[in-house]
């Protein structure tokens, strides 16, 4: 007997009604026009979900791309924190030269530039930049004759000091005034001209002319009768030197009230005054790339300061006599001058030590023998016919780094000395290097209402009051009160100091015997002689290079007054202010200074 509960379970199942079937595909595939069936609800939604599934997916995908990326990363910083020291090393240099030759396909060059192999260029003078040696040989790729001039000046007393951050200058004088200029924009080579078609046309108004004066910016003046008060912020006595931050943020100045002043640049507002030198701040000098600031005193110490921190580190003992001016470069060292101690000093700060070198010699041995029978005293002041006279060295005044181990001082007997940290005597010396003063008068050296007409009287040499270089560099420039700014260069083998000439006019040749012949620099005319440079003393130098490491040439910006910095010795006829000289660079068609071709250098040396 069958039942619901012995039934099996595919019979259990009801079964489907063939007519309805039928009826229902038929009414599924045509609708009664004849037309297709639109699709049903349930398969857009399947649509719109499957759509959703495959985008999840390209976003889990993008997810794990990152993640592997990011796993890459991490694997080549493990390489990285696991490779060796040389293994690191020799990984950068190859980047480098990548980058370097990155830097000369993009530029492009031509067949010259092969042959020069620029990449090892390259790669040698940032070997020697890194370990502070002279690399570049500038002086004979410039004009220096047909350097402009432009003199520019503020109601002020004799300027002392002269600082250069570009685009901007500094000036101090002994009226307690510092100035901030700034410097006229390198005058820009005449366009080509392009040759036209002649249209009449209105006549057009031509362009202004070039701006060649430095625009006054700021001032500040300070005041005398505010020496008692201790909390004026300002200098009471005259301004003897000022430097300029390599970053345009400091300018610091030091003067005769034995203030060192910290100033914003930006709007010369006193930031620090520091008075811990006993006696007037005579020098300053910047590291190079840093705000560490070295300054010097007649109290015969060197002292060091953090403008960062806008404090004092410490103090360099050595000196015997004031301390009249130091320099540095990069490295964490600094050379000074002692006056009349006569000796030059090279500081080393973090090794704590100095090596000492010793002047006061005389330059009876690198004198020439005269072979001009009738020049004399009063017609050329450098070199007179009592040739054989020598003139000891009393104090060393100027000093300038050429590179971290070769520096150059100059001296009050007219001297111009090289110097190594190798050797503790002079390299080389050119003597009398801006020539004679001419013979006192007779009631110039007497006393009495009717001095003897046949007093004795000598020419004494002019000192070298200024001196500056461009770094790393073969250039130096030197100033007196002759009426020129002199240049010299160093030889390729650092061993020699050869004459290149004067801004603004080369040197008179006499080609009978090739001996140069310093016409403009008569003792009889250098006072009121128009045709000179420069007119008074010049106190200071400061240089700023103009376009690519100087490719468009050098702006030189010269210190000038009536009087010395230090005192009022003498005064001579000129202006107190200063002046521009903008030197361009040297085109290819002209010739190499006369000094490289074989000519007598003026101390009796040949370079051929």
């Amino acid at each position: 007997m069958s039942s619901f509960f012995t039934t099996s379970a595919s019979q259990k199942k009801r079964k489907r009604d063939d007519t309805a079937a039928s009826s229902f595909a038929k009414k599924s595939k045509f609708s009664g026009t004849g037309a297709r069936a639109k699709p049903s609800k349930s398969t857009a939604v399947k649509a719109a979900r499957d759509e959703s599934i495959s985008g999840s997916g390209s976003e889990d995908d993008g997810a794990l791309r990152k993640a592997s990326d990011e796993e890459q990363a991490l694997s080549s910083q493990s390489e990285s924190e696991d490779e060796t020291g040389a293994q690191r090393r020799l990984r950068l240099a190859e980047r480098y030269l990548e980058n370097i030759k990155g830097e000369v396909e993009t530029v492009g060059f031509d067949a010259e530039d092969v042959d020069r192999d620029l990449i090892a260029e390259r790669l040698n003078e940032d070997v020697a930049a890194t370990k502070g040696r002279l690399y570049r040989h500038i002086a004979s790729t410039l004009d220096f004759p047909a350097a402009s001039k432009t003199s520019f000046r503020a109601n002020s007393q004799t300027t002392n000091s002269i600082a250069i951050c570009p685009p901007y200058v500094y000036t101090v004088s002994k009226d307690i005034i510092l100035i901030k200029w700034e410097l006229p924009s390198p005058p820009q080579p005449p366009a080509p001209s392009r040759e036209k078609k002649m249209i009449k046309r209105a006549p057009k108004k031509p362009p202004p002319p070039p701006r060649r004066r430095p625009t006054k910016l700021i001032y500040t003046r300070g005041n005398c009768h505010e020496a008692r008060n201790t909390k004026y912020q300002h200098h009471t006595a005259p301004i003897l030197t000022v430097a300029a931050s390599s970053d345009g943020k400091f300018v610091a100045t030091g003067g005769a009230d034995k203030r060192l002043i910290i100033w914003s640049a930006a709007d010369l507002k006193p930031l620090r005054i520091f008075t811990q030198h006993r006696d007037a701040v005579t020098g300053l000098a910047f590291r190079n790339g840093t705000n560490q600031l070295y300054s010097c005193s007649k109290d015969r110490t060197i002292k060091t300061w953090s403008l960062d921190e806008l404090g004092y580190m410490e103090t360099l003992f050595g000196h015997q006599d004031e301390v009249v001016d130091v320099a540095a470069l990069s490295l964490e060292r600094c050379v000074s001058v002692g006056a009349r101690d006569r000796t030059a000093r090279l500081w080393k700060v973090v090794e704590e030590s100095q090596l000492v070198f010793r002047g006061g010699g005389t330059s009876e041995k690198r004198r020439p023998a005269l072979q001009h029978p009738s020049s004399s005293t009063t017609s050329n002041g450098n070199y007179p016919d009592n040739s054989t006279k020598s003139y000891i060295e009393g104090s060393i005044d100027r000093v300038v780094m050429l590179d971290e181990e070769t520096f150059i001082t100059g001296s009050d007997n007219g001297g111009l000395s090289l110097w190594s940290m190798h050797k503790k005597k002079p390299v080389f010396t050119i003597p009398v290097a801006h020539g004679l003063d001419p013979p006192l008068t007779p009631e110039e050296a007497s006393a009495e209402a009717l001095p003897d007409p046949k007093v004795p009287g000598e020419p004494q040499p002019r000192w070298i009051t200024a001196l500056a270089t461009v770094p790393y560099a073969d250039l130096v420039l030197s100033g007196s009160w002759d009426g020129w700014v002199r240049v010299w260069r160093v030889g390729n083998d650092k061993r020699r100091i050869e004459e290149v000439g004067v801004l603004g006019k080369g040197l008179a040749l006499d080609q009978a015997d090739g001996h140069f012949e310093r016409r403009e620099s008569s003792v009889t005319q250098v006072e009121d002689s128009e045709d000179v440079a420069v007119k008074g003393v010049i106190n200071d130098i400061d240089i700023v290079e103009r376009g690519d490491r100087g490719k468009d040439g050098l702006c030189v910006v010269v210190a000038t007054g009536k009087e010395h910095r230090f005192g009022r010795w003498k005064t001579h006829k000129g202006k107190n202010g200063a002046m521009i000289f903008e030197v361009p660079p040297r085109l290819a068609s002209q010739p190499p200074a006369a000094a490289n071709n074989g000519i007598r250098l003026p101390n009796g040396d040949s370079t051929g």
